[in-house]
This record gives structure tokens, C-alpha cells and sequence, in this order.
């Protein structure tokens, strides 16, 4: 499974993060398939800069945003690309 979230850049207490494509068992600074942006919480206000449409096509194969990531989304970019694609259930017959 596929997840975005963030990868944690920067030197001691002054934090920049990178908005970053990974499988979702690895270490949070591990390797990863495609950077899709950066957060930097020091500026005032906060600044997030994604790909939207690299964001997009992730979710369209699945990958999930973090929780974190969502809720940074959904108050910098927009709410459709936070929401999880949701699955229609299968009648059973």
C-alpha cells in the first residue's frame, strides 16, 4: 500500500518537511518513489506547496494521505484531493 506524507528535512529545531510518495511500512525518512511538494510550519502564515495534479493521480492509484497531510490539505489546497476515493459496496447475490 502506497501512502503520502511527510519527510522531515531541515537542521535542529527549525523543521521543513517534503511532501513525499512512499510505500507505507517504511521509516519516515527512508527512500521514496516521488517528491510531490514541501511544508515549511516556520513562515507565518504556514506554507504548503504540493503538485496538485501528482497529488491527484496518487490518489486515483490508491495511495493514501496521511492524516496529517489530509488535514494540512484540506486548509491549504482543496478538499477533493484529501478525501479518500471511497469504495462502492458489491450487492451480494
Amino acid at each position: 500500500m502506497l501512502s503520502i506524507r511527510l519527510r522531515r528535512m531541515g537542521s535542529a529545531r527549525r523543521p521543513f518537511f517534503r511532501v513525499v510518495v512512499v510505500e507505507a511500512r517504511t521509516a519516515r525518512d527512508s527512500s521514496y518513489l516521488e517528491e510531490l511538494g514541501t511544508y515549511d510550519p516556520r513562515q507565518k502564515p504556514a506554507r504548503l506547496e504540493v503538485n496538485r495534479e501528482r497529488v491527484q493521480h496518487w490518489v486515483s492509484l490508491g495511495a493514501r494521505p496521511s492524516d496529517t497531510l489530509r488535514t494540512l490539505l484540506q486548509r491549504h489546497v482543496t478538499r477533493d484531493l484529501a478525501a479518500p476515493a471511497a469504495v462502492a459496496a458489491v450487492p451480494a447475490q
